[in-house]
């Protein structure tokens, strides 16, 4: 287990935090039961960026520099204006396979969403959901169908976009054109085989890993929050897992950032439990340091 003298804790008291994002010298984070997002500076100084009524999800920024944030139960991706307003940016209602989840930017603004599937409880079976894309001027449509519970994304140099199917023991790539459109969908990194889709339950027993949020380092390796185990892991292409961090509760999201990019960002709670999370303040942000940056 990793050391707790080699864990710095960032923010406490906590709901639930999710889909953490390094912009502009600050560690930005969804909280999802207290309905805000965050960004927290160096010397841990706290500021509410947005507030809504809805509960804040994926994080990311269009060229220009304006927030887009995932709204999870009303199906928007809302664009908080540059004098702090908030609009919708997006309305993926009609497409989103249940509560939106995470999200990634590309340098372009063209965002990818992803979507729960199913109402996610331990005796639910594990129906496929769908990413979805949105263009930079808001039009949106399904970019790819049949995953399991795709959950946090990643998009790498030579433009191939990962993401995590937490309910799948696996992550998936795709390779993005220009205009968004994504292509040659194969296997980026496979914990094991394929695991049943009778139940959450049977899902979970029988997968190595369930990919969570995943962040990217400089030398194509991601790192995953595995929310089984307790635990963040270095990923390298094919699945090989070549680096651990374990935490003493579990951790849900990661990211690297900080002034060198060598500090790795954890999203951690005792659980996940929409029931146990939302009435609680119990979460934080910890963080341990890393040899290769973001």
């Amino acid at each position: 287990m990793t050391s707790t003298a080699d864990i710095t804790t960032v923010v406490t008291d906590r709901a639930f935090l999710e889909c953490p994002r390094w912009h502009d010298g600050r560690i930005w984070v969804s909280d999802l039961y207290a309905h805000e997002v965050l960004s927290i500076g160096d010397d841990g100084d706290v500021r509410v960026e947005a507030t809504m009524e809805d509960r804040p999800s994926g994080l990311g920024w269009l060229p220009d520099d304006r927030l887009l944030i995932v709204s999870m139960v009303d199906g928007l991706v809302l664009r908080r204006e540059h004098d702090g307003s908030l609009v919708t940016h997006a309305d993926v209602s009609h497409l989103a396979t249940g509560k939106l989840n995470d999200m990634v930017v590309d340098d372009r603004g063209h965002a990818y969403i992803s979507t729960f599937g199913f109402e996610f409880r331990s005796r639910s079976y594990v129906e496929s959901a769908v990413l979805i894309h949105v263009a930079p001027n808001g039009d949106a449509a399904v970019a790819a169908g049949d995953l399991l519970f795709p959950n946090g994304s990643v998009i790498t140099k030579d433009r191939t976009l990962v993401v995590a199917e937490s309910m799948g023991n696996r992550m998936t790539a795709f390779d993005v054109a220009d205009d968004g459109e994504l292509s040659n969908r194969r296997t980026w990194a496979a914990f094991g085989p394929e695991v049943p889709r009778t139940s959450v339950r049977d899902a979970m027993s029988a997968a190595s890993v369930a990919p969570d949020g995943i962040g990217l380092d400089s030398e194509g390796a991601i790192w995953v929050a595995d929310a089984l185990n307790q635990r963040l892991i270095r990923v390298v292409q094919g699945g090989e897992i070549v680096d651990e961090k374990v935490f003493p509760t579990g951790v849900f999201a990661c990211m690297l950032g900080g002034a060198d990019g060598r500090t790795l960002f954890a999203c951690a709670a005792p659980s996940s439990s929409e029931h146990a999370r939302q009435d609680t303040r119990d979460a934080s942000l910890l963080s341990v340091r890393v040899d290769i940056p973001a």
